[in-house]
Formats: C-alpha cells, sequence, structure tokens
C-alpha cells in the first residue's frame, strides 16, 4: 500500500527515465548514474561497481566517465539517463516517452539495447508514447487513453481483434496492417498452419516466438525458402503461401 509508504522512500523505490534525460548539467556521467545509490547511502566501492557495469552493460565506454552530458551525443545522454533509471536496482521503472527526442536511427540502436538487456527484462515498466508501433513492439500489456480516460487495456493484439468500442477500432486502422504482422507470432498460428510443402526445397529453422513481421522480412530475401518451427515435439514447414494462408485463418477466427 503506497499510502502506508514515505512519499521520499517510495521515489527512490522507483526508477525514472526522461524523454530528455534530465540529467544534471553540472553533474558528471558517473556522477548522474549514482544519484539514487548516494542517496541511498551505498558504500563508494558499491556505487562505482555498479556504475562501471552499467556504463558496460549500456555500451557507453569508460573515457566518458568524468564527461558532462554537453559533451555526449543525444543518443548516449539517453544511455545515461536508462543507467540512472537502473542503478539502484528498482522493480518499477517509469519511462516518460524515453526515446521521443532521439532521431530515428539512433532510436533504433538505444531501443535495441533496450529490449535486449536482461535488467530490463526483469523489472516492470510503465513506458508513456504516442508511438503506436513502439507500444507494440516493446509492450506485453497496452493501456489506450482518451481524453485523460482509460479506454481498454489488454494485449497488442486483443486490442487490434477484439476492440472494446468505435474508438478502439478506428484508433488503429491506418496502421492496422503493420501492427498485425509484428503482433501475430508462428506460435499464434500454430494451428492454422498445414505441412504441406515440398521437401525438397533446402529449410531453414525458426523460432515460434518470431512475428509475422520478421518472417516476411526473411522470405523477402529468401524467395524459395522453407522455413521449419517447432513446438513443444511438433515440427511444420511454411512459406509464404502457408503464412499468409494460416493468418488469413487466424484473423477470421478472431
Amino acid at each position: 500500500n503506497i499510502k502506508e509508504v514515505n512519499t521520499e522512500t517510495l521515489r527512490r523505490s522507483i526508477g525514472y527515465a526522461l524523454q530528455n534525460t534530465g540529467l544534471f548539467p553540472h553533474y558528471t556521467v558517473a556522477q548522474n548514474i549514482a544519484i539514487v545509490p548516494n542517496l541511498f547511502k551505498w558504500d563508494k566501492e558499491k556505487i562505482k561497481s555498479r556504475v562501471d557495469e552499467l556504463m558496460e552493460k549500456l555500451h557507453l565506454s569508460s573515457q566518458y566517465y568524468n564527461a558532462f552530458p554537453k559533451e555526449l551525443s543525444g543518443g548516449q545522454q539517453q544511455r545515461v539517463g536508462l543507467a540512472r533509471a537502473l542503478a539502484a536496482d528498482a522493480n518499477l521503472l517509469l519511462m516518460d516517452e524515453p526515446f521521443g527526442a532521439l532521431d530515428p536511427i539512433t532510436r533504433t540502436h538505444v531501443r535495441n539495447d533496450f529490449v535486449n538487456l536482461e535488467e530490463f527484462k526483469k523489472k516492470t515498466i510503465v513506458l508513456v508514447t504516442h508511438d503506436v508501433q513502439e507500444a507494440f513492439e516493446l509492450a506485453d500489456r497496452v493501456c489506450l487513453m482518451d481524453k485523460g480516460k482509460i479506454v481498454q487495456v489488454g494485449t497488442p493484439t486483443e486490442l487490434l481483434f477484439k476492440p472494446e468500442n468505435d474508438f478502439v477500432q478506428r484508433f488503429f486502422d491506418e496502421q492496422r496492417l503493420q501492427l498485425e504482422y509484428k503482433s501475430v507470432t508462428i506460435k499464434m498460428l500454430w494451428s492454422f498452419l498445414h505441412d504441406d510443402v515440398d521437401d525438397s526445397t533446402s529449410s531453414k529453422e525458426i523460432s515460434t516466438d518470431k512475428n509475422i513481421w520478421q518472417v516476411l522480412e526473411f522470405f523477402s530475401l529468401n524467395d524459395d525458402e522453407i522455413l521449419i518451427a517447432k513446438n513443444n515435439d511438433q515440427t511444420k514447414k511454411l512459406n509464404y503461401a502457408l503464412l499468409m494462408k494460416a493468418f488469413s485463418d487466424y484473423k477470421k477466427a478472431n
């Protein structure tokens, strides 16, 4: 019950990453990352070890240890902001459009680090974004709001295929197909896949956690390739035609 927790203690137990980093300009990179551990009065060696660890994980060269924010690129500043949010190992992270101020290429690189870093996978993260693609690529659950009120909360596929009202339906219309491709995985299509492709073509194994968009990217570079997918003890083959047929059947069923 947060009402029973001291406000300062509660605030310090939540990692926080801002759109414009919010780094203190008169603090070095190391000092910025160490703010909350210092407030918690961690041992100096423990703080330094944690700062070094996070800088390495977020691909920040040790040469920036004593650099000031103005000496860093936008992407580097954002990595420092992410490191600061993680520094005290909080269970909950609040991220307010953390990638919004970055150019598209830098944004992709920083976001990939965010997705792949094991530390983030162990947290509960509330991420605010106006980017629908970003929400669907990163979230386990999406909360769609309108005029300050929650309209629907659910998985990306629930919002796409089971909208609660016309607002939810219309909200995704302009990007619907791409969102569907990025939300539906091979595992979700499993019961709709039929293994009747020619064995003579070479094949490559693919994870059933891959979404349709990722599989289509593969097929675009490998026209005649057949993919092998394994789910528990079952093995199925798929090519472009079978994939799209399964997707069509899945949409009809949902």
